[in-house]
């Protein structure tokens, strides 16, 4: 049967393609249905014999809308509500990676696998498989189970499934390269690919494969799109020309209170201080390039089975900038060690010269402190100054991140059973580096103390001569994630047991797996550059985890037109303890021209190896307000818009999440060539393993709730600066993982697809759309219900409607096609700067033409966002671009792309 014909009949609903159970075109070739297994299911059937929801992506249309990485195919998928993508490291320490978000009930809970088999979560939080990892030019499709699956699959499938299915007996050659230029300044990105196979299965016992792939993406800085000018964004105390206080209720600055003469600072709204906006030095979109490649082969064994190894590896490298490093805490003497006047001393009548602390019994002075290896002590009636390190320019990190898998597997049927087994070992490795404009914080701390360093103006050539002895580049974070698989499952028919005319089928299969990770920090370098970065030098974390499961699927034929389908599984987890998830489903046909399909389920999703061993480290929070010394978003900047003190780890004490999933879907061909779907979804959770958002735990009303997380210091203040923290003067918020409360949320998949035969060629429309009645979470046990669908609560919105429609002609060696993608406007998060704000409704159209030159050639043309549509505003905090949100949104605007493809 031809591999195209086999996709088709195997998903209900494809981009620009038919329902599988939709009756087929008259004109259409008679070929022999053969069973393969889809995702969802265990058992080997016929395609059209699925009664699970399954969108498929096929690359032949992936290619054609120029989509080049996985982040950019499953920002097209509806039932993904967010994805975690690239630019969110920016400023975080991701390591790059992107991950789906299915139904929005989080990352963690969408399943991600490669060939039916897992692969190692990403070693920076171990939450999930990073997207950017996959092998994409290997890929031959990618179905997506839009239901729960915890009964097959285990753990992580509360939200739904991606299966990344690569190609399959291929033989001949291809290359395809591309490039795409965005109409603006920046993004240029170029992609490139080349696959060979070789070998019959069939007649000569053996096929071989491989495929590399090559993609770079420039950079977009924040000088390049204007949307950071809409407001003041990345609000920093700590500007150039710097602050100084010694009450820290009041503040100076050398501008204020114009505040015009700096390096894009603003008036603070005091009259005595300077702010800076930052999120000019900030990356829209970082520089990455990935290579990837994947060999895989098979050995026919007899006439039954079937030997196979593969082995895939991705680098990726992902380079980000964001604002010159911001120094919070730098006291400043008088007097140099000489005896000297320091010349940069502010000369302000209103500092007192005996000034030895902020408290009358001295509880907060630091006069007489040695705060450097050089000896230099606080002498009275010092400043404390808050500035940014201008000179060594802006940060800049490089995150490589490695993901290696080699599997061995055996198939074939023995005795009636088609049976697969199969071995491998998934391997996941991050590397952050610090590359430019960090600094030896006890370096800059001494320089300013003593004189040498002038945080208020231009620099010295001693000055200068510190700064660029300051500078520290160097590794700052590495992780590392092992996962080891043993599987097994085999399925059969067992009779027709109710004379349907269909067999009864059973399925059976167990898993092994092993997991290892470990993330740390290079202690000696991340001391030093501590202030730079926020991250706690004793920054260690590890641990590992056995996990051994059974399940079984019985798929019985009770009718002719009606089957049902009951799974199991049981989980045994050696750190917290074992699960059982069952699912039931059915599906019913009494026309041809009508289907009926539905499920229930539970499932579960067991904490990760990283939430449950984290170390406990203290890092900043966002830019946000003190609940309690700041209510009103305005006053001292060391209460207000400011980046406090967080705790972070893992707790051992974490149970698994609990899930409640059902699906009632109906499916129509009201004509030929035309199928419209309905799908009812339904997903209820408890137990959510997280943090509380900072828009949630700093929100003073909230403060009643949350205050046991507030840990303040003697000064009843949260502290900014990491020096002080752990220590008796640390004030903190407690953000360690914990089980926070429930989440509620129902909608409905709409699909519909229609095919037109004409004399000028071929029309295909298609439509995937999302509907969300309903989404509700907690942020703490027993907590009061947060509304979330077109509101921007906790961590970001749930948009109500996403749609994605396409319209494709062909005739011929000519094609063409558009593609509308669509999100529904939401209620912003609420500011006291800038009051209410509705982010406008989001909605692009590609367009793509294609020509056949000759056998095997493909040139294709196309443009996205060909109205050069602006991101909508968003004052979010959440994320580091300000202006917009990059999770939802592109900053690249109008582009244009050009692919070329030669198969042989």
């Amino acid at each position: 049967m031809h591999k195209q014909t086999r996709i088709a009949a195997a998903v209900l609903m494809t981009v620009g393609g038919f329902s599988a159970w939709a009756q087929t075109p008259s004109d259409a070739p008679t070929t022999q249905m053969e069973r393969v297994t889809i995702t969802g299911s265990a058992i080997k059937r016929l395609d059209a014999e699925t009664a699970v929801p399954v969108t498929v992506f096929r690359m032949k249309d992936i290619q054609q809308q120029g989509l080049t990485t996985v982040e950019q195919i499953l920002g097209t998928l509806t039932a993904s509500q967010a994805s975690l993508g690239t630019s969110q490291a920016v400023g975080s320490s991701t390591g790059g990676a992107s991950f789906a978000d299915l139904r929005g009930v989080g990352a963690n809970k969408t399943l991600v696998l490669l060939n039916g088999r897992r692969i190692a979560n990403n070693a920076f939080d171990g939450s999930a498989p990073d997207l950017n990892m996959i092998p994409m030019a290997a890929i031959d499709r990618i179905e997506v189970l839009r239901d729960g699956a915890s009964a097959l699959y285990g753990t992580d499938a509360i939200g739904g499934v991606i299966n990344f299915i690569t190609r399959k007996e291929y033989q001949g050659g291809t290359v395809t390269v591309g490039a795409e230029v965005p109409q603006h300044a920046g993004g240029k990105s170029q992609s490139a690919n080349a696959g060979f196979g070789f070998g019959d299965l069939e007649t000569q016992g053996f096929n071989v494969l491989g495929f590399v792939d090559f993609q770079k993406q420039d950079r977009i800085n924040g000088s390049q799109r204007p949307f950071n000018t809409r407001y003041d964004g990345g609000i920093s105390g700590s500007p150039s020309p710097g602050n100084y206080y010694q009450d820290p209720d009041v503040w100076y600055n050398p501008a204020a209170p114009d505040c015009k003469n700096g390096t894009f600072i603003i008036p603070a709204g005091d009259g005595t201080s300077c702010y800076m906006t930052t999120s000019n030095f900030v990356d829209y979109i970082p520089k990455t390039e990935r290579v990837s490649g994947m060999i895989k082969g098979e050995l026919k064994l007899g006439a039954d089975h079937v030997l196979g190894a593969e082995y895939f590896v991705t680098r990726s490298n992902v380079k980000t900038l964001i604002a010159p490093v911001p120094f919070g805490f730098l006291p400043m003497n008088r007097l140099r060690p000489d005896g000297t006047p320091n010349p940069y001393f502010p000369t302000n009548a209103a500092l007192d010269p005996a000034f030895n602390g902020v408290k009358p019994d001295n509880s907060d002075g630091l006069v007489g402190e040695t705060v450097t290896d050089g000896g230099a002590t606080i002498q009275p009636g010092y400043v404390i100054a808050r500035w940014r390190d201008m000179p060594n320019g802006q940060r800049g990190d490089s995150n490589t991140n490695t993901q290696q898998r080699l599997t061995l597997s055996l198939e074939g049927n023995i005795s009636g059973w088609d049976y697969a087994v199969g071995i491998s070992r998934n391997q996941n490795k991050v590397d952050e580096k610090l590359i430019s404009g960090y600094a030896n914080g006890p370096l800059i701390y001494e320089g300013v103390l003593t004189g040498v360093i002038n945080p208020f103006g231009e620099q010295s050539a001693a000055g200068q001569a510190l700064l660029d002895k300051a500078g520290a580049a160097g590794l700052i974070l590495f992780g590392k994630g092992t996962t080891t698989n043993i599987d097994a499952r085999a399925s059969r028919e067992v009779g027709d047991w109710f004379g349907a005319g269909r067999q009864a089928a059973l399925a059976v299969g167990t898993e092994f797996r092993k997991e290892k990770f470990v993330q740390q920090a290079n202690s000696d370098y991340a001391t030093i550059v501590v202030d730079s970065t926020g991250i706690d030098p004793a920054t260690y974390s590890a641990g590992s985890r056995k996990v051994s499961a059974v399940y079984s699927e019985l798929n019985v034929p009770l009718l002719k037109s009606l089957d049902v389908t009951a799974a199991v599984r049981y989980d045994k987890y050696n750190d917290f303890g074992n699960t059982t998830n069952p699912k039931f489903s059915f599906r019913f046909q009494p026309l041809k021209e009508v289907l009926v399909r539905g499920s229930y389920s539970t499932g579960f999703r067991a904490p990760s190896l990283y939430e449950l061993n984290a170390a406990q480290t203290y890092t900043n929070s966002g830019t946000v307000n003190d609940p309690l010394l700041c209510p009103t978003g305005t006053g001292s900047p060391a209460v207000c818009k400011a980046q406090f003190m967080v705790l972070n780890g893992g707790n051992l004490e974490l149970q698994p999440e609990k899930s409640k999933n059902a699906t009632l879907g109906l499916m129509v061909q009201p004509m030929p060539n035309l199928s419209v779907g309905l799908d009812f979804w339904w997903v209820r959770l408890k137990n959510q393993i997280g943090v509380i958002g900072d828009d949630s735990l700093f929100k003073p009303e909230n403060y009643a709730l949350f205050s046991q997380y507030f840990y303040r210091n003697a000064s009843n203040q949260l502290s900014t600066n990491g020096n002080q923290c752990p220590g008796a003067n640390c004030g903190y918020v407690d953000v360690r993982q914990q089980n926070l409360g429930g989440a509620n949320t129902n909608g409905i998949d709409i699909t519909a697809n229609y095919r037109l035969n004409t004399g000028v060629g071929t029309f295909t429309l298609g439509m995937n759309s999302t509907y969300v009645a309903k989404f509700e979470y907690q942020d703490f046990r027993n907590g009061p219900w947060n509304q979330n669908v077109n509101v921007y609560s906790g961590t970001g919105p749930v948009f109500r409607w996403q749609h994605t429609l396409t319209g494709n002609w062909s005739k011929d060696d000519f094609a063409a096609g558009a593609t509308l993608h669509y999100k529904s406007g939401y209620f912003d998060v609420l500011t006291k700067d800038y009051g209410p704000n509705n982010v406008a409704n989001y909605a692009t159209l590609d367009v793509f033409g294609s020509w056949k030159p000759m056998k095997g050639a493909t040139l294709t043309l196309g443009v996205h966002n060909l109205t050069d549509r602006d991101p909508p505003l968003s004052y979010q905090t959440q994320v580091f671009q300000a202006g917009y949100d990059p999770r939802y949104a592109s900053a690249i605007g109008r582009a244009y792309y050009v692919r070329a493809s030669y198969d042989f």
